[in-house]
Parts: C-alpha cells; structure tokens; sequence
C-alpha cells in the first residue's frame, strides 16, 4: 500500500506504522452522503488489503465528527425522496465488512448517521465535548445506518431505546460510563489517544486479532444488511407523514418540532 493515498473529494489515507490512519472532511460538518460512506469504505478495504496494516484509526477533521446525513436540504442525501438511502446502506454494509479493528476519534457530534458511522468501529475515543445522539425522531423520521442493531448490542436495550425514542444527546462522560465510549481524552489529545489504542492492537499477532475479531463480531455485516432493509422501509412510509415534514421545518428553523400524529 501506497504511504498516501487519497479516495473521491473527502478521504485519505495514510500508514503510520502498522496503523492506517482514515481521515475525512467534508466541510462544515461533516454530513453523511453516499459519496462519502464509499470513499471511507474504499480507504478501509485498501487498509484490509495491506500487509503492513494492523489497525485502523478513522478519524475527520473539523468541529464534528459528523453531524449525521441532512435530511433537510435539497442537496442533502435526502433531498431527492428515497432514492439516496438505499445506496447509502449498501454503503454502510461495507465498512461493517472491513476485516482489521478500527477506532474511531471522536472530537465533536456524532448525532444520526454520524453515530452510525461511529458505530463501525470496535472502539471509540471520545472528548468531553463529543455528543452522541439518534435524534431521528425529532425529525419525524426512523433511525437508520442499522443503528437500531449496532446501538443496542453495545450499550444494551434500554439505553438505545431512551438514545433513539428520545433524541437525547448523550455527553462525551455519560458515553464513557454507558460504554458508548471507551475511552475520552482532552479535545487536543483525542486523536493521539486513539492512535495509541491502535498502536496497542498492532502489538498483537495480526492473524490471531482478525481471527478474534471475526469471532467477536459474527456475521455483523450481514445483520446490518438486514436491519438496513427494514429501517429503510420505515424511513419510506414516514417520510411521506406531515410529521417528517414539520421535522424539516423545525431544523431549520431551530425549534422544537410541533408533532401532530399524522
């Protein structure tokens, strides 16, 4: 693999030691399109297929790690209906079907698909100023990016329902303590901090940690396939609610939503 190696208009990747380390940036916060989703996939199968790489440490730059998909603009992955989110998924499918352990960074907002994109990962290092949040149904709308899998299978089922029935953010120390996190670090240091947990996974036999791994995790991949198909379909009807609509309005407008059942 090539020590550099840059992927579309918003992801590269560089080796530093047995660590890959992914970065993205789609100014000015990051939001999830399908664009994106198949850039970091490309950098995460590209890390997969070389020897040298032990680790992956995904990472983005700016504010937030990312802000979710917009929902609400014309030029957002939902500004043409539905169209966009199937491709989406299929997408997602391939990062969860990357072979070698990655640890996310998380600086900032991972809310929506942002916190299914942090999800991907085996671990998360988070800032005390990171946010995490499955705030779909302020918007009127299912979660997706299979978070309705991959939530509950690592914080449990009652923290994922109050997380995803609510909207609730949950604050980089409150994650630590429910496992959404684990580990958190200084702002200025998080970054470091997860390339030092990589750095500790590329000490042990790579062989045997994909092995591992792969036990751990099952047939992750295929699972989020499932729950992809079946959020969509959720996502569809509602999306066509007077409910989804005064969600739109409300973001953009700044308020809470005026939700009326129908």
């Amino acid at each position: 693999m090539m020590d550099n190696m840059q992927f579309g208009e918003t992801t590269w990747l560089r080796r530093d030691g047995h660590v890959a380390v992914v970065e993205f940036d789609r100014p000015p916060n990051n939001f999830v399109s399908v664009e994106l989703v198949r850039d970091i996939a490309d950098a995460l199968e590209a890390a997969d297929a070389a020897r040298e790489v032990r680790a992956s440490l995904l990472c983005s730059v700016g504010k937030n790690f990312s802000a979710g998909a917009d929902l609400a603009s014309p030029t957002g992955v939902g500004g043409s209906g539905m169209s966009g989110i199937g491709p989406l998924y299929e997408q997602a499918v391939r990062l969860f079907s990357a072979k070698k352990p990655i640890v996310a960074a998380v600086q900032g907002a991972a809310v929506g698909a942002g916190l299914g994109l942090a999800l991907v990962a085996d671990f998360r290092v988070a800032a005390p100023e990171a946010r995490f949040a499955a705030n779909f149904v302020k918007l009127g709308f299912h979660p997706g990016f299979a978070i309705t899998h991959t939530l509950p299978r690592l914080v449990g089922e009652q923290k994922a329902a109050l997380m995803c029935l609510t909207g609730r953010r949950i604050k980089g120390e409150e994650a630590l303590a429910w496992g959404l996190a684990d580990a958190l670090a200084p702002l200025e240091q998080v970054r470091e901090e997860a390339l030092a947990l990589c750095r500790e996974i590329a000490e042990a036999a790579p062989l045997a940690v994909v092995s591992t791994r792969a036990t751990l995790r099952g047939a992750l991949a295929d699972a989020v396939r499932r729950q992809t198909a079946h959020e969509l379909k959720e996502q569809t009807w509602l999306r066509e609610t007077a409910d989804f609509a005064e969600g739109v309005r409300s973001v953009n407008e700044r308020r809470p939503g005026a939700f009326v059942g129908a």
